[in-house]
């Protein structure tokens, strides 16, 4: 499995756009033979996943996230993302990037099931005020 580093957190105001990026450390690379997907959990919640992409290029996402944001991955880059429009302040939370190969997971699969994905990063802060 491979370590994950995600980045593009920040503070935005209710309506603002973040886009988040989730890259591989050195020790490998993501490529279309994973499954990946973005989690969210603020203080006090449970983890919840909020958006995921299988190895078909399948994409599932919340019903919070539905309309609002796009997960992709740029196999030139090796990097996964979230652009996040119309945020809101119950988005406030600490994202993170997770990735499974080997399991064979679909998106929908991924979103509900953590524990199958094998590879986790630390998580990116994201901070919407009203």
């Amino acid at each position: 499995q491979v370590r994950l580093v995600e980045s593009g957190g920040g503070s935005v105001q209710s309506g603002g756009s973040l886009r988040l990026s989730c890259v591989a450390s050195a020790s490998g690379y993501i490529t279309s033979d994973y499954c990946m997907a973005w989690f969210r959990q603020a203080p006090g919640k449970e983890r919840e996943g909020v958006a995921a992409i299988d190895k078909h290029g399948v994409t599932d996402y919340a019903a919070s996230a539905k309309g609002r944001w796009i997960i992709s991955l740029d196999n030139a880059k090796y990097t996964l993302h979230l652009q996040m429009n119309d945020l809101k302040p119950e988005d406030t939370a600490l994202y993170y990037c997770a990735a499974e190969r080997y399991r064979g997971l679909t998106a929908m699969e991924a979103l509900t099931r953590p524990a199958d994905l094998g590879s986790w990063g630390q998580g990116t802060q994201v901070t919407v005020s009203s």
